[in-house]
């Protein structure tokens, strides 16, 4: 924030001390089009004057064309000339601090010896790529561990609302030889092979990072000593993983059984055997349906706990944005 020199013993008004400042901040640039301009709050702060003498500075400023209001967002330097039409989009109204970026980026590129032609191609090329990998979006797994792979599809499908392809990732790359241009999202467990596949090809490839389960892990710390703990997902993979953390916590404390959801037969020793079962939110319903299911045979039924979804939060929002959704 600039610091406003204001001589409060001078013959010329305060007000008309700020006005000026500002007007020469707005043509040095050192207030670009789009900027927002501090609150009379914070102004009267570093200034010393009073808020209605501020108000009364920015009224001027936009009388004189110099600045605008945007209700409920705060003051704005207007564009001149050429820049005019640019503030009158409505996506500059709703986001002021992006004129203020793609200036700085443009003059960034001009300082490297590009030309605004040449600009102009590298944005439209990379927003015209991401667009086209963002049509087709592809997730992939070993045929060995699918089930994580439906996992991920199902938790993508509920949070992005895109159509999303399954692909196992030794057939991807017969998939990949059939189109020009798309996205593959998989976990960091399978990236380097996919990106074996997917980068001579030019594709996008976007590993996500998966939830810490740490929820999950608190409950197991608190389980009582000779319990029996069951674990069901999609995924083998996931249950391989879920029993050496397990057994980290817990050593031989508990019993642990695990099963993919698949496995009618072993899913119903699971539940009647288990005081406790963590499931994948996915698998939630159909153990549900196999402890209703085995009711009858049961003394009392396993306390039965859904996990999160399997992709972290911060990767959902980094995907919705890379895929524009």
């Amino acid at each position: 924030m600039l610091q406003f020199q204001i001589q409060l013993d001078s013959d010329i008004p305060a007000s008309a001390q700020l006005f000026n400042q500002i007007r020469f901040a707005i043509a040095s640039r050192q207030y670009s089009p789009g900027h927002r301009l501090p609150s009379t709050r914070q102004l009267a702060m570093l200034t010393g004057l009073h808020r209605n003498t501020i108000s009364k500075v920015y009224q001027q400023l936009e009388d004189d064309g110099l600045v605008e209001s945007l209700a409920g967002s705060g003051i704005y330097v207007k564009s001149q000339g050429h820049e005019g039409g640019k503030r009158l989009s409505p996506i500059l109204q709703e986001y002021p601090a992006a004129n203020d970026l793609i200036q700085k980026s443009l003059d960034n590129l001009i300082s490297q010896s590009l030309t605004l032609s040449q600009i102009r191609e590298l944005f439209l090329a990379e927003i015209d790529w991401r667009i086209r990998c963002g049509v087709k979006v592809f997730v992939t797994a070993p045929i060995n561990d699918l089930g994580v792979g439906e996992l991920i599809l199902q938790n993508l499908e509920q949070s992005l609302a895109i159509p999303v392809e399954l692909v196992p990732l030794e057939e991807l790359e017969d998939i990949l030889n059939k189109t020009t241009s798309a996205t593959i999202i998989t976990t960091r467990y399978f990236i380097a092979e996919v990106e074996a596949i997917a980068l001579s090809k030019s594709i996008r490839v976007i590993p996500i990072d998966v939830y810490d389960f740490q929820e999950e892990l608190a409950i197991i710390k608190k389980i009582p000593k000779d319990s029996r703990l069951g674990i069901v997902s999609l995924s083998p993979g996931i249950l391989r993983t879920a029993q050496l953390l397990v057994h980290s916590l817990r050593g031989e404390d508990i019993l642990v059984m695990t099963a993919q959801v698949s496995d009618k037969q072993r899913l119903t020793s699971l539940v009647k055997a288990a005081n406790t079962i963590i499931t994948d939110s996915a698998s939630y319903p159909l153990v549900q349906k196999a402890i209703l299911a085995a009711i009858e045979d049961l003394i009392r039924p396993p306390q039965l706990i859904s996990s999160k979804d399997y992709i972290d939060e911060k990767s959902i929002t980094f995907l919705k944005r890379e895929l524009g959704v």
